[in-house]
């Protein structure tokens, strides 16, 4: 199926008001949070923000925009798994619609998103989520936010995983539980593994869906932002790395060769001769060869990323020996 073959909104589609409700979360978004509320269409009701301890004035700002709010009690540990599930149950309690636009607060609906995605769910009865194309609302502010953009450019049809923002079916989500609210990251892709499990499909469909704010003009932010990434590969693969899902364990290998047993190697080497160096060159080289299907920029930070992606794999499994619960990664 490509894009020609979609459903489409039009005039044998009507979208009637109650069937989409949708749960934002967020903390100290301010303006980014008003932009958020303010883009959903009119009919897409309830709108439920859960409110992670904002200080900004958060809460009375989404109240004043009509939306339902949660505040999370902060002296449990926060994860955004637990936001939403918290989000999604207050939805439920009001009248449960039968999809729900899950988005971060720093996002923004685009127009004739939801539209296209709830007729996309509505004709595809076995599809549980659907999901469009994200992108950053100014990638030519910094290199960190032109990698986000980049990244989630993903290929369009049947897909294994969703990111934050996407349209779900109310039913499927409840029914395999929601989201692992001990999950500090990486929760949308497993809550996507339990629901393929249950017999569920993904999609993710050509059209534009949100504008995402990533702010990120630090390499300590893109650096922090790879490193949970990292850390969700490991903690997935701990989870579902299983044949015959083996959820990210290809990923959470690849960092750990190329972030810590490649430069190990050469550490032990350089101990027995100054050759043991040339190794090094195995890393300009991968840029080289990856260079050529994705540019010079994206391939250089691909690379360079799994050095902290391998610290995190490492923090997780650092943790899990001393049993300890991880805190937050966050990059902003």
């Amino acid at each position: 199926m490509d894009a020609s073959d979609l459903p489409r909104p039009g005039p044998d589609h009507e979208t009637l008001p109650g069937r989409v409700g949708a749960v934002i979360i967020g903390r100290n978004e301010g303006a980014r949070l008003l932009a958020c509320l303010d883009s959903f269409p009119a009919w897409v009701r309830p709108l439920v923000y859960v409110d992670s301890g904002s200080t900004d004035g958060s809460v009375a700002a989404a109240l004043a925009a009509g939306a339902e709010v949660v505040a999370l009690d902060m002296t449990q540990p926060f994860t955004a798994a637990r936001a939403r599930n918290a989000g999604f149950a207050r939805l439920r309690e009001m009248g449960a619609p039968d999809f729900v636009q899950f988005i971060d607060g720093d996002c923004r609906i685009q127009p004739g998103w939801i539209e296209a995605a709830e007729a996309f769910l509505t004709a595809r009865p076995e599809v549980a989520v659907v999901c469009g194309r994200r992108r950053e609302i100014r990638p030519e502010a910094s290199i960190w936010n032109r990698l986000c953009d980049a990244e989630w450019d993903t290929p369009v049809g049947e897909a294994r995983a969703c990111g934050g923002d996407a349209l779900m079916r109310v039913a499927a989500v409840a029914g395999v539980g929601g989201y692992d609210p001990a999950l500090i990251a990486g929760e949308e892709p497993e809550l996507c593994v339990r629901l393929r499990q249950s017999g569920w499909r993904i999609w993710r469909i050509g059209r534009e869906m949100t504008l995402h704010d990533a702010a990120m003009t630090r390499i300590g932010q893109w650096w922090k932002r790879t490193r949970r990434g990292g850390h969700a590969f490991a903690e997935g693969a701990a989870m579902h790395g299983a044949p015959p899902e083996r959820h990210w364990v290809a990923e959470t290998r690849r960092a750990l060769l190329w972030g810590a047993v490649l430069p190990l190697a050469v550490l032990v080497g350089l101990a027995l001769t100054p050759w043991a160096a040339l190794v090094l060159l195995i890393y300009p080289l991968q840029i080289l060869r990856l260079s050529r299907r994705m540019g010079w920029e994206r391939a250089t930070f691909l690379v360079l990323g799994k050095f902290p992606e391998a610290q995190g794999v490492l923090e997780y499994h650092l943790n899990r020996l001393r049993r300890r619960r991880a805190g937050l990664i966050e990059y902003k």
